[in-house]
């Protein structure tokens, strides 16, 4: 199972691509990509959500995955910013529902907790704790990269707890 994770933002969206090895796959899980789209702060904000739409649109055609793992909005404290970040989302999520692929959105705790065991890591322990279950030499960079990473690590790990639940019956 192929699964693209986006962690979005307007000016820098995050994204990992993961392929899963069977059950219990998170250990045994591969990397196939990360990265950031970015956008430029000086355009409009409809040609940069333009530019995040295009920029999954690529990601999705190039790995076809079968699932895409979206980080939720928090809340900042700036109404306008979580407001400007749920645009982010919806070009996100307009992609994905296009490219006809199952979309799970996980907010930003339920990541942390997937992947570190709290739901109050930093950025810094999701790093670390991605270069762990995936046996990379380094942590990938930027941060938000490793956010996308961590997201379509939870999705993976989900799936699998789902597969354990539905042996189980």
């Amino acid at each position: 199972m192929i699964v693209l994770g986006i962690d979005p933002g307007t000016a820098v969206t995050g994204y990992g691509v993961v392929r899963a090895r069977g059950p219990r796959s998170a250990g045994g899980a591969e990397l196939l990509e990360c990265g950031v789209i970015r956008t430029k702060a000086t355009e409009p904000l409809a040609a940069r959500l333009h530019d995040i739409y295009e920029g999954v649109r690529e990601l999705l055609a190039r790995h076809a995955p079968e699932a895409m793992a979206v980080e939720d909005v928090f809340y900042a404290k700036n109404v306008r910013t979580t407001v400007v970040l749920g645009h982010a989302r919806g070009v996100v999520l307009l992609a994905g529902q296009q490219a006809g692929i199952a979309i799970h959105e996980y907010a930003p705790a339920e990541i942390k907790k997937a992947v570190t065991g709290s739901g109050a890591a930093t950025k810094e322990q999701v790093q670390f704790m991605v270069t762990k279950l995936l046996r990379l030499k380094s942590a990938p960079h930027p941060a938000d990269a490793a956010d996308g990473v961590a997201a379509a690590l939870t999705c993976v790990m989900h799936a699998d707890v789902m597969r354990l639940m539905e042996a189980a019956r």
